[in-house]
């Protein structure tokens, strides 16, 4: 049960975070094409298919960083926990 709780609460912390940064790229390639003389067609389907994109790239980058700040308090090194995994 403590497990699901947990995995739960990453879950939302880590959409805290990554779903701003996917809406940003998408705001932010909206008005870089606005500058340009593209159709509306163009800049709205490219703004969806960056913010997709960004989505896809940063959730599991987020999830596992939270899930790291999560297990000790604060980030440890990659290599702390191969350390902590092979020693124990």
């Amino acid at each position: 049960m403590e497990h699901e709780r947990i995995d739960r609460e990453v879950a939302r912390r880590s959409a805290m975070l990554y779903l701003p940064v996917a809406i940003g790229a998408a705001l932010l390639f909206l008005l870089g094409a606005s500058a340009g003389s593209y159709p509306a067609v163009a800049r709205v389907g490219g703004a969806v298919w960056v913010g997709l994109l960004t989505l896809i790239v940063s959730m599991p980058l987020v999830t596992s960083r939270v899930k790291d700040i999560g297990e000790t308090g604060r980030l440890r090194h990659r290599n702390d926990r191969r350390m902590t995994h092979s020693q124990g």
